[in-house]
């Protein structure tokens, strides 16, 4: 069976689509789960990755879980509380925290619905552009359950603690102009404009050199759950590495003799 996440990569820049085009890029199996997590593992060890989009093949995005298994009570969803539980914490539950701990720079290219699960994975990333025929949705109360795979975290620190409520309180979809409108997601584009952008943009993140972007997420990322004494601390040692880069002494070579920097990396 071809891999749910397929994979390309152009110098500096990689493209990861969920491959599940007919099931709407449902997410059904622990395998599922595991490939994102080693993908993330993947572009964290390769120092020559600078930036990852994370789209969609066919019409959806990722349309979160599969509710035909839940019915059945099959697959994760199936077993006692304890085993389901379980199911959780070692499949869906893993994306989180690799997404958000990868600090490779990652635009999520919203083609098309992204629905619970795939909500909160787009919310992962750090860029986020939709079609403007594209909706999102934090729909999971309206199957009888709640934000499994870190909607609860992640929208409240997205879109504020109102706007979140009322996407997950409701369940209900929104389309790109709220979306915008809520601060979810940073653009709308026509749905034929939509890969050519985050490509270009992950090639304009990608110009920059590799560990100063990383870094620079790692900062924003620990920002988010501490003091700025503290974040001043992290960001010092930092910027002592970055300081005997030969990437950052390139840069200023580059700029002082007004020409395009030629990084490596290093």
């Amino acid at each position: 069976m071809d891999p749910f996440l397929h994979v390309e990569r152009d110098g500096a820049v990689v493209i990861a689509r969920f491959n599940r085009p007919d099931e709407r890029n449902t997410i059904t199996e622990t395998a599922h789960s595991e490939e994102i997590v080693d993908f993330c593992r993947a572009m964290a060890r390769d120092n020559g990755v600078r930036a990852i989009v994370l789209t969609g093949s066919g019409k959806a995005f990722c349309a979160g879980g599969n509710v035909k298994l839940m019915a059945e009570r099959a697959g994760m969803f199936g077993g006692t509380p304890y085993e389901i539980r379980n199911s959780y914490r070692t499949s869906v539950q893993m994306i989180g925290p690799a997404l958000l701990d990868l600090e490779v720079p990652v635009i999520a290219a919203i083609n098309g619905p992204a629905i619970g699960l795939g909500l909160d994975i787009a919310c992962m990333c750090d860029i986020r552009l939709i079609a403007d025929t594209a909706v999102v949705a934090e729909s999971y109360v309206k199957l009888g359950i709640i934000p499994g795979g870190g909607g609860g975290w992640l929208l409240p620190r997205l879109i504020g603690p109102q706007r979140a409520s009322l996407m997950t309180l409701t369940g209900d979809a929104i389309d790109a102009a709220k979306a915008l409108e809520y601060g979810l997601v940073a653009e709308v584009l026509p749905s034929d404009q939509l890969m050519s952008r985050a490509v270009d943009l992950a090639g304009t993140i990608a110009a920059n050199p590799g560990h100063a972007t990383r870094m620079a997420k790692r900062l924003m990322r620990e920002g988010a759950d501490m003091k700025l004494s503290t974040l001043l601390e992290m960001a010092a040692g930092y910027q002592a590495m970055a300081h005997y880069t030969e990437d950052h002494h390139e840069a200023i070579a580059a700029f002082l003799g007004k020409r395009a920097p030629e990084f490596k990396d290093k």
